[in-house]
């Protein structure tokens, strides 16, 4: 590939709009091109480095045992009706109607569609298991697109269904694919973790996340340092508190006529800020099924949504209004606590509080907090769940301290068990010939944002530091031919057929610009290896090597040179 024969649009204009440094470097590499909000053009350079990660993933998937077909990307309301994600997946979703006025959407992703194949496909369990995967466009109407590729509407994914009679297989199929998505990132040349997940929107029984580690990503991940444990924020688990210690105070009303928070509290009390308890009034149910919940977390400590919405009857659930407030514990927020409400409340407390004793609640009166209260003594035994975010220095499960990370999630694979299958009556007939109801396990991996991950991951200020696998050459060969010296160009077109011949990826820059702006250009666009044949450099028999991750070039022979290149 020569470049003068190629589209390449670097600037060095910083876009205003871009907050993230992948978004800005693939705007100034000249990559992607936005053509609305959240939709992105790739560009010849971009698309070069998309097909490269496309390719990684594709091999393996194949080595996996998978085998690739394609979906429309317009797909029926019918079938997202009879899983009950037409309303459930909320307004993500892209609804449109064709000239007949048939409602479709533009799939966000393809669990309805992949059991609808399968169904029509599969009769036997003599045709399991199998794993359908597809690399294919998908829309989220997001409501903030941002951050370029990352969080953009319009993006480019590898999704994968697989089907099985029995949840053994399942099980097995979704270890086969960890390994490959392992191999897949490490093939890709990424630092990341994978890490326990929530299911989100896609439900299932067990779920993990691949995470490129960067310190710019959006999730906290959370490791172990005694154990390869790691999860996700949403996820997280710390080992069991302490037994309850004995009480030790009275219970008594404290004035706090200002203080609010639990800090304030903490603060004017001059106690320690793990002594208090944050009330949170929640109202979970609808119409006559509606109930009062107070949650409770430690006062360091914050709700984990997703962990609350697990507890029995909290799946569905708003804040509760001053009025409301007001009418179940007669009093005002700032000042919220579980003892003497004015109505028979549910009481919700985490893991930490239950194990609290002397500790300072609101008062359920304006201006007045309780301490010294104790459970069983002062109040019921609280209902306990693990509802708190984990934090940095927790004890972990396994003994060891958790600590916490930065991540952007590439991939995530799903047990999904027979949700899908029972809802599209997805059926086989099994060994004694009964209709029998697949499992099913998805996997999916985000193609476009795998190269904004990298990039977060592998950058400076010149520019972009890719990855080889990943780089849309590996090698330049850049000329300095001020005097159009033929002898330099025939030598710069040599070097590059027999890079070529070595099978490495390689390009020419003979575009004619200045070595300055062509090694800017180079270092930009994050070359990994690049080369200049010079009128000098040949005189002496050498070639300047630099590496994009080297501070200094190298006179090196040609010999050397190839030996180089290819280890």
């Amino acid at each position: 590939m020569r470049l003068s024969q190629f589209h390449l649009h670097t600037t060095k204009e910083t876009p205003s709009d871009a907050e993230l440094t992948s978004h800005r470097l693939m705007l100034r590499a000249g990559m992607i091109r936005k053509l609305a909000s959240g939709l992105y053009t790739w560009s010849p350079l971009g698309l070069r480095v998309l097909r490269k990660v496309e390719r990684i993933v594709r091999e393996e998937m194949d080595r996996a045992g998978a085998v690739e077909f394609q979906i429309p990307t317009i797909q029926p309301k019918e079938l997202w009706e009879q899983t009950g994600r037409w309303q459930k997946f909320g307004p993500q979703l892209l609804k449109i109607k064709d000239r007949k006025d048939q409602v479709f959407c533009y799939s966000p992703t393809a669990e309805e569609a992949a059991c609808d194949f399968a169904r029509s496909e599969l009769s036997s369990y003599k045709q399991l298991p199998v794993n359908f995967y597809q690399v294919q466009t998908k829309f989220r109407d997001e409501i903030r697109p941002r951050f370029g590729v990352m969080r953009s509407r319009e993006f480019l994914m590898k999704d994968a269904y697989s089907f099985h009679l029995h949840d053994d297989c399942l099980v097995r199929e979704y270890e086969n694919m960890k390994s490959a998505y392992s191999r897949i990132f490490t093939r890709l040349g990424l630092d990341f973790r994978m890490v326990q997940a929530d299911s989100g929107a896609i439900g299932g029984d067990a779920s993990q996340e691949f995470h490129v580690i960067a310190d710019s990503g959006e999730d906290a991940l959370v490791f172990s340092t005694g154990s390869d444990y790691a999860a996700n924020m949403e996820a997280a688990i710390a080992a069991d508190p302490a037994p309850r210690a004995a009480a030790a105070e009275a219970m008594r009303k404290v004035d706090t006529p200002t203080q609010k928070t639990c800090e304030e509290v903490a603060a004017l009390l001059g106690i320690d800020l793990q002594r208090t308890v944050k009330s949170v009034a929640l109202i979970a149910g609808e119409g006559k099924a509606q109930q009062f919940v107070l949650v409770l977390v430690r006062g360091d400590h914050e709700v984990n949504e997703i962990k609350l919405a697990k507890v029995a009857g909290l799946d569905e659930q708003r804040f509760a209004s001053e009025a409301e407030i007001a009418d179940h514990l007669g009093s005002v927020p700032g000042f919220l606590g579980p003892v003497a409400p004015a109505k028979a409340i549910r009481v919700v407390a985490d893991r930490e509080v239950a194990a609290l004793s002397d500790f300072v609640v609101g008062a359920n009166q304006a201006g007045f907090h309780l301490a010294g209260v104790n459970w069983g003594r002062d109040l019921p035994e609280p209902e306990v769940a693990d509802i708190r975010n984990v934090r940095a220095g927790d004890r972990a499960l396994d003994g060891g301290e958790l600590k916490i990370a930065r991540g952007i999630e590439v991939g995530h694979v799903f047990q999904l068990g027979r949700k899908y299958a029972e809802a599209l009556d997805a059926t086989v007939l099994d060994e004694n010939g009964k209709a029998a109801v697949m499992a099913m396990g998805c996997y999916g991996i985000g193609i476009s944002r795998v190269v904004a991950a990298a990039i977060e991951q592998n950058h400076d200020e010149a520019g972009i530091i890719w990855p080889d696998a990943m780089a849309p050459w590996q090698v330049v060969v850049c000329v300095i031919n001020p005097k159009g010296d033929a002898a330099v160009a025939d030598a710069a077109a040599n070097l590059l057929q027999e890079l070529r011949e070595a099978g490495l990826d390689a390009a020419l820059d003979d575009r004619g610009l200045r070595p300055g702006a062509m090694f800017a250009d180079m270092e930009l666009i994050g070359i990994p290896h690049r080369v200049v044949v010079s009128e000098r450099g040949l005189a002496a028999g050498t070639y300047e090597y630099r590496s994009r991750r080297a501070s200094e070039a190298e006179s090196l022979d040609k010999a050397t040179l190839l030996q180089r290149l290819q280890g």
